[in-house]
């Protein structure tokens, strides 16, 4: 029997799964359709987990000009086989950025964060420093961010100036990838610095990504839609696909036929009932996806079912709004424990501030964060059955219960309930 490729889990490396020949589930017609997008910016909001980073990584070693090239990471995959490759491979300047880490508990820590990011993309770039085309005050921009000595307000162009001069040195357009674009503006409405962090996001964002004339492609990825008029105002080029678009349905996350090849590989054919009991359930535009955190590590440990994504952060928001609730959201729990549906209307775009006054928006944002699947009900528009995809979303949600009656409800209340 062939011995089966290493997994890598944790590793959101492009270019180090490729190097170190580790399994890899191919992606790369990803992007092909973001080529093909008639939007020339697109807003992509997935669960945690569901394999956004690696995509970007997958995107920015693919069109990034760099000596040596990437173009040996691509061998065997679907994406060299398209007139594509030989297109546009390696041949843009690219501004990779993540917001994934910004977490800060106040808008001064999230601010100092967020210029440390920037720094570090300037940083990638500094070579530009050396380019006759720039102008002596352009260099000394660049050099004000890179020193750490520029304000507040010199930041929030500082994606559209680095891709003009970019776009002048290398004389191509340039790709802008922005992964986990809302996790300062969750943290910012968890801590009660929401305005702050809003309005530099969309002064920084709009700045980059709105009428740049030296924008070729921009990718963005987060958790949720937030509201466009709230962070995308007038962003006349944005395609937003959402899991529930059938558009790039199957990019993040793991296909049915995918696991099953998977499972082939390590031996385990026989695991598939227990693994899509256990993992699949979701429902990305209409096709059916499991889990990639969570299969990659059924696979890895060989322990049988158990509900790897919940130590993987992200729950103080969650617990705060489902917790908060009173006698009829316990009601929509007990539900959705008992194997029943709810019927709720979904709405793909949130304002944050509103998940305080609005009740019916909890389940949006549990429905998008990947805590709930969805079946459309054709008789009521954007009215759906909403259910837990699975047996590790119902460890989630039994633990989160649990630990709230543990928290709300007195010891000797609690034995004899």
């Amino acid at each position: 029997m062939t011995q089966p490729l290493p997994l890598l889990i944790g590793q959101s490396d492009f270019k180090a799964f490729r190097e170190f020949g580790a399994y890899y589930v191919d992606k790369s017609l990803f992007i092909q359709e973001v080529l093909d997008s008639a939007f020339n910016v697109l807003l992509l909001p997935r669960p945690r987990r569901f394999g956004k980073t690696l995509n970007l990584s997958m995107l920015r070693y693919f069109f990034e000009r760099h000596e040596p090239g990437h173009g040996d990471l691509f061998a065997g995959l679907a994406i060299a086989d398209t007139p594509h490759f030989a297109q546009h491979q390696g041949r843009y300047p690219v501004i990779y950025l993540t917001f994934k880490d910004i977490k800060s508990r106040d808008w001064e820590g999230c601010l100092e964060a967020l210029q440390f990011v920037l720094r570090e993309v300037y940083t990638q770039h500094r070579h530009i420093l050396d380019d006759p085309a720039l102008y002596p005050e352009e260099k000394q921009y660049v050099q004000s961010i890179l020193n750490g000595e520029a304000n507040k307000t010199a930041y929030e162009p500082a994606l559209k100036k680095l891709s003009e001069l970019l776009h002048r040195v290398h004389g191509e357009k340039v790709v802008i990838l922005l992964d986990e674009y809302d996790t300062p503006i969750l943290a910012g409405y968890l801590h009660d610095y929401y305005e702050e962090v809003l309005n530099f996001t969309r002064n920084l964002l709009s700045g980059g990504l709105k009428d740049n004339p030296y924008l070729l492609k921009g990718v963005v990825t987060g958790i949720q839609r937030v509201a466009k008029e709230s962070i995308f105002s007038s962003l006349n080029n944005l395609g937003v696909y959402t899991l529930m678009q059938t558009k790039f349905n199957t990019v993040f996350g793991f296909t049915d036929a995918e696991v099953r090849t998977l499972l082939d590989a390590y031996g385990m054919r026989d695991n598939y009932a227990e693994v899509s009991h256990w993992y699949n359930g979701y429902r990305f535009g209409g096709e059916v996806i499991y889990n990639p955190w969570s299969v990659a590590n059924y696979v890895e440990n060989r322990e049988g079912g158990k509900a790897y994504w919940l130590n993987t952060g992200g729950m103080e928001l969650i617990e705060r709004l489902v917790t908060r609730g009173g006698k009829e959201l316990r009601g929509e729990l007990d539900d959705l424990l008992a194997g029943r549906a709810i019927v709720r209307p979904v709405y793909d775009s949130i304002v944050l501030r509103d998940l305080d006054r609005r009740d019916d928006l909890l389940w949006s944002f549990l429905l998008f964060s990947g805590y709930l699947n969805y079946v459309a009900l054709t008789a009521r528009w954007n009215w759906y059955e909403l259910t837990i995809p699975n047996q590790e979303l119902r460890a989630v949600y039994v633990d989160l219960v649990d630990r709230w009656f543990r928290e709300k409800v007195d010891l000797t209340q609690l034995e004899s309930m």
